[in-house]
């Protein structure tokens, strides 16, 4: 076996199952889980008739870039989103279809990281998608942990990071908006990545799943390609951005994103994904087309989610140290004492599942950066939000909370 196996850590999940082992919750209570990240609202229609009309396809292998007018829909749209000069995503070389930003966030670490080279490191930020720090050890390579804390903006602080450990990255990833936090990277900070990635000679893997839940359509948070392109380098060159229709369009079965950015990586990631085999089905294509194509469902999607975060910050209010984030559909909330004790006692009195902040980072000569904190997904319906909300603050105003 691969003994970097060994070297792979729980996922936060498992963690969860473990903690709330041997609990009895009021049977009175229906269960709110607002532990995982998976999109609750419906799909759009306009996707699943094209999925429909398509099954025909089945009946063939895909090719593994994709088909050129997902490509070509894919290009347009990114360029629409991120204001870039027209023509200049070219679908031919510099857009890949992947089955979900997850494997290919993943894939792209074994591609990349060269694990002759000594001490190859994998920046990340912390806390983080827990698919980068395994990509990173399965590649070969050692992760390095960028905490990220509420008096930074949960933004890296770039100075804590050493030149010889700039000089040792092979990959950065980060996320933007940030999974938990919420926070969004302008393009000035993303530009000064850039300048770190060509002095350095490392790649930028953007994780930009989040950047259609935002609060304002007037300032939607900025993209990876769109800071390169204003700063002058319209090949976008050591960049490679990650999106998908898993939170955009509420298609987390459908597993369809893509890559874009620097045509050389994406050659080369090519390459790779034909022994990988992971081309993405025919029909998946056609629903995928169908949606990069429709922004009105995106709206109505992010008008869900402000109306969620309205009504739920209102409830807390005064009551939970929570406040709203730059984007995305997480609430990153401090809690009265240990984030463990917290997740477990709100499970045993409230039936509500939280996921301690703790499980999604690591420990560090500075801390553990996620201690003390729960992340809240409002991806259930708004009735149940609210009512999660209510059962919070009850629960925030027991007694057995303040003797936490």
């Amino acid at each position: 076996m691969n003994p970097d196996l060994d070297r792979l850590q729980p996922y936060p999940f498992q963690k969860l199952v473990a903690l709330k082992q041997g609990i009895t919750p009021p049977a009175h209570l229906s269960h709110i889980p607002l532990s995982i990240g998976e999109p609750a609202h419906p799909a759009p229609e306009i996707a699943l008739e094209a999925l429909q009309a398509s099954l025909a396809g089945l009946a063939r292998y895909p090719v593994t870039r994709g088909g050129l007018e997902l490509r070509r829909a894919i290009s347009h749209w990114a360029m629409q989103r991120f204001q870039l000069p027209t023509g200049s995503l070219d679908p031919e070389r510099q857009v890949l279809p992947v089955n979900g930003t997850r494997e290919a966030l993943f894939a792209l670490a074994q591609c990349v990281v060269d694990r002759t080279r000594n001490n190859p490191l994998v920046l990340m930020p912390n806390p983080f998608y827990q698919i980068y720090e395994g990509a990173a050890l399965l590649a070969g390579a050692r992760p390095l942990f960028m905490n990220l804390s509420a008096d930074k903006g949960f933004l890296p602080d770039l100075e804590t990071i050493s030149q010889d450990q700039w000089r040792d990255c092979q990959l950065l990833y980060i996320c933007n908006p940030g999974n938990p936090s919420g926070a969004v990277m302008d393009e000035a900070f993303m530009q000064q990545l850039l300048a770190l990635a060509h002095a350095h000679d490392f790649i930028i893997a953007a994780d930009e799943c989040y950047s259609e839940i935002h609060f304002t359509d007037a300032n939607p948070p900025p993209g990876m390609l769109g800071a390169a392109a204003r700063a002058g380098d319209p090949n976008f060159e050591r960049v490679v951005v990650f999106h998908s229709l898993s939170k955009r369009s509420n298609l987390p079965g459908l597993r369809s994103g893509f890559v874009a950015g620097d045509a050389r990586i994406l050659d080369r990631f090519h390459q790779y994904r034909t022994y990988h085999g992971c081309a993405m089905a025919p029909p998946t294509q056609a629903a995928s087309i169908a949606a990069w194509n429709d922004e009105s469902h995106v709206k109505d999607n992010r008008a869900l989610y402000t109306r969620k975060f309205d009504a739920v910050l209102e409830i807390l209010d005064g009551i939970m140290d929570v406040q709203r984030p730059d984007a995305g559909f997480y609430l990153w909330a401090r809690t009265p004492g240990d984030d463990e004790t917290f997740a477990r006692a709100l499970f045993a009195q409230e039936h509500i599942t939280v996921l301690p902040g703790s499980y999604l980072s690591r420990a560090t000569e500075s801390g553990n950066p996620g201690q003390g904190r729960v992340r809240m997904a409002l991806v259930a319906p708004l009735e149940d939000c609210i009512d999660a909300a209510h059962r919070i603050r009850r629960y925030l105003e027991s007694a057995p909370c303040r003797a936490q």
